[in-house]
């Protein structure tokens, strides 16, 4: 590459953390650097919002959008599958070629893993992609009354307030459809505690939000089977008639693949400045293995993979310029917990605070709900 050249940074995965992370490159490099974005999927669907979808209170094409925003700030947009990693040549494979990188930033985040649970698939639903998320709004609607299960199948899993917001606000739409009165619901979960990664406080006040709706609390209770009317846990099988199950959760085949990965697939990172064993390779959001100071891990969440994105691309376009100043990710993250009834909690704190994550745990309100709702039309409008 000649002397004077653009940097090419590149960027694998479109996602909350990729999108950032290629605007604020751009942004702060301009002609100094081009900027790669490569993704497979011409459309992006904003997860958080899969929950309101789900209860028929959004439609598809509301939470949607394609990539040309991006494009429209200059960054370059592929794309394309990606096959393959390889640091030492500094070389990224796609199904249509190899892009080759000064800098790489790899948001590739996690994947659903139905599959490693027969029967998973075809006997229960999720809200965690935009297919399934319709599928289970449908089949909400068709439901009259019964037996519903929520379960979470196994550790980790990406966003962890969903699937306990999933039963609260299944709860709230059956009430609001006059059912509830004829209707039980569930929740199961390998965890001690709701939210355990933030600790007790915020562990009990969900499961207390959880109990005043008459929602049945079962932890440290993981999914053993699936039948086609019923799930097996703790060798008991509990009879179903609507199973929502949080499906295992798996890194991409590309990166476990790779020499960045771990022992258990995941990226390990630095984590003040996400970079990886490959010195200019970072890595940022639900593809990375965070550890925390109580053993736990850094939860797998869109607002973690924003402010790491933030951080990686300062410290990129600082590397560029000749500045070896870094700056750190702080670990600090806020997370919604819809309850229903047009209500929201919010959890927010600093999760690498010692020697346990400080967060504190606001109760449900209108004006929480009235927040998310002006976030999710903020990240539409502002990054897509």
């Amino acid at each position: 590459m000649a002397e004077n050249s653009p940097q090419r940074v590149v960027v694998l995965g479109g996602g909350i953390g990729g999108q950032v992370a290629a605007t604020r490159l751009k942004q702060k490099l301009g002609s100094a650097a081009r900027v790669i974005l490569i993704e497979r999927s011409t459309t992006f669907t904003f997860a958080p919002s899969l929950l309101w979808l789900m209860v028929g209170k959004r439609q598809p094409k509301t939470i949607t959008r394609d990539y040309s925003g991006l494009s429209r700030r200059g960054v370059e947009l592929v794309h394309e599958t990606v096959t393959g990693i390889d640091t030492s040549a500094s070389e990224v494979q796609t199904e249509s070629g190899v892009v080759g990188y000064d800098h790489l930033v790899v948001a590739l985040g996690a994947v659903l893993d139905p599959e490693r649970i027969p029967g998973l698939s075809e006997h229960t639903h999720h809200p965690y992609d935009l297919p399934s998320a319709e599928r289970l709004r449908d089949a909400l609607h068709r439901f009259t009354g019964g037996r519903v299960t929520v379960a979470i199948a196994s550790l980790p899993y990406k966003c962890p307030a969903a699937p306990y917001e999933t039963a609260m606000l299944i709860d709230g739409y059956l009430r609001q459809r006059g059912i509830r009165d004829v209707s039980q619901i569930a929740m199961y979960t390998p965890e001690p505690l709701p939210l355990p990664v933030a600790g007790p406080q915020a562990g009990y006040s969900v499961a207390a939000e959880l109990a005043a709706r008459g929602i049945t609390f079962h932890p440290r209770t993981p999914l053993e089977g699936v039948e086609p009317t019923a799930l097996r846990f703790g060798g008991e099988l509990v009879p179903h008639d609507l199973a929502v199950v949080i499906p295992p959760h798996r890194p991409p085949d590309v990166i476990a693949k790779s020499s960045l990965a771990g022992p258990n697939g995941w990226i390990p990172v630095d984590r003040a400045t996400l970079r990886t064993r490959a010195s200019n390779v970072y890595a940022i959001g639900d593809s990375t293995v965070i550890p925390l100071e109580n053993g736990l891990a850094l939860p797998k969440a869109g607002v973690f993979a924003h402010g790491e994105a933030e951080v990686v691309a300062e410290n990129i376009a600082r590397r560029i310029r000749g500045d070896l100043r870094e700056e750190a990710f702080d670990g600090h993250g806020t997370c919604f917990l819809e309850t229903g009834g047009g209500k929201s909690g919010l959890a927010r704190g600093d999760f690498f605070a010692s020697p346990v994550p400080k967060v504190a745990m606001h109760r449900p309100g209108r004006s929480w709900h009235a927040a998310k709702i002006a976030f999710e039309q903020y990240w539409l409008r502002r990054w897509l």
